[in-house]
């Protein structure tokens, strides 16, 4: 059995644990937020994005505090970080297409940096290893992204909650800074990744 096998083989091992069902539970949610987003079902959305917000703060608490880590978990949440991140970012830039600006070309830089961790995730896979864990600045910057895209989504224009209590919805130009912070938290913690890619394989250079 090639190394490869072997390591997809150990991810599913005591995989069947609360925090990996709530990753999927959070991968499930994000064409259901979509089709709500796209219907402009905006409240049904924007609801179903927290519960899923919640979903990805509470996994990784849970599987620590009651000894619930798994292999499996240690990939798969990643993977529904990126593809909420992706879905997100996709509908913000239908939402914001027909805006003037650049604003929605912000927005492709996100998708150009989860694909780079996607491609290094894939690299270090086929050569039997692992992707490199979540640093500091990786959470913070999931953190920043999910607080900024769901304000964004509630009181942006046409915002799910603007119209309700005399909220308003936030001028663009403050709307361009949280992408913009956003979009340099997530490169950030996309370096912040590197040197532990690099010394992976270095480290298998060595072996051979």
């Amino acid at each position: 059995m090639s190394k490869f096998n072997e390591n997809v083989k150990d991810l599913f091992t005591n995989w069947n644990t609360i925090p990996n069902w709530m990753c999927f539970v959070r991968i499930a949610l994000i064409p259901v937020f979509s089709v709500l987003f796209v219907k402009e079902s905006y409240i049904a959305a924007f609801i179903v994005m927290i519960v899923a917000a919640l979903t990805d703060v509470f996994d990784g608490k849970i599987a620590r505090k009651y000894n619930m880590v798994s292999n499996l978990g240690k990939i798969l949440d990643p993977i529904a970080d990126k593809l909420s991140q992706i879905a997100i970012v996709v509908i913000l830039i239908v939402k914001f297409w027909s805006f003037d600006g650049p604003l929605k070309y912000l927005l492709f830089l996100f998708i150009f940096k989860e694909l780079v961790m996607v491609i290094a995730g894939a690299i270090l896979l086929s050569l039997g290893m692992r992707p490199v864990a979540a640093e500091v600045w990786g959470k913070v910057a999931t953190v920043v992204f999910y607080t900024f895209m769901i304000t964004i989504i509630a009181i942006g224009p046409s915002g799910a909650l603007v119209g309700v209590w005399f909220i308003k919805a936030l001028p663009m130009p403050v709307i361009y800074v949280m992408v913009v912070i956003s979009a340099i938290l997530a490169f950030v913690s996309l370096f912040g990744y590197a040197p532990g890619f690099l010394r992976q394989i270095k480290e298998k250079k060595n072996k051979k």
